[in-house]
């Protein structure tokens, strides 16, 4: 690993990366497709692809930590190799939560499930993937930007799925269960959105040197820029 050179090596994690992310990506798109079909044929299959995810995530993990032991980079290779550590963490968050949908599809009614917004709310995050990915291979801060910006759709459809499930729920003779099934996969596809938005951020600290996470004034006053 010593004779090659740094920007070779953080190349080569770089590429385990987006590698793990096409995976998570295929998984949650299924997710999608099976929830919007109810479709339950393929948690299996679904669950090893979820293994195959995980085993990677430590792969790459191992990788990153003998690259910072043997190599000990500085600057903004050092801040690379913590942006793909953390970035790493949150893909295998994603997938988990793509099992989670799959998981419920057995107790969704599809003609129920049709009446939320789940397929636009799963298009939403599912872009907000792919651009914060994108936007880690090219440092692209205002793509960066752009999926925080985001998450603020997502959760404004998450609440309105909890506000109408909160309500309906109160009413005689409504099958409760479908309703809770409605709350926990609008949750999962919320979370999401906040493990890409981290991806975001991560996104932003490489290329700006900032740490976004923990400075709600500074986020905060991130969105409203984009607002206006």
């Amino acid at each position: 690993m010593a004779d090659r050179p740094v920007h070779e090596h953080i190349k080569d994690l770089s590429k385990s990366l987006i590698i793990i992310s096409d995976k998570v990506l295929r998984n949650f798109d299924g997710a999608l497709k099976a929830l919007l079909s109810a479709d339950d044929r393929t948690l299996q299959d679904v669950r090893l692809a979820d293994d195959e995810i995980d085993a990677s995530e430590v792969r790459l993990e191992e990788q990153c930590l003998i690259f910072l032991a043997l190599q000990q980079p500085v600057a903004r290779d050092l801040r690379t190799i913590i942006t793909i550590l953390k970035i790493n963490t949150d893909l295998e968050r994603i997938g988990d939560l793509a099992v989670h949908i799959y998981e419920r599809i057995p107790d969704v009614d599809s003609e129920f499930i049709a009446n939320f917004r789940f397929g636009e709310m799963g298009a939403i995050a599912k872009e907000m993937v792919q651009k914060s990915i994108q936007a880690f291979v090219n440092k692209d801060r205002k793509l960066a930007e752009e999926v925080c910006f985001m998450d603020e759709q997502l959760d404004t459809m998450h609440r309105e799925v909890f506000k109408r499930a909160a309500s309906e729920i109160k009413l005689a003779g409504v099958d409760t269960n479908q309703y809770i099934v409605a709350m926990s996969i609008s949750r999962y596809i919320e979370r999401i959105g906040d493990h890409t938005t981290r991806i975001a951020r991560e996104v932003l600290y490489l290329v700006t040197g900032e740490i976004v996470r923990h400075t709600e004034g500074s986020f905060e006053k991130l969105i409203q820029s984009l607002k206006d």
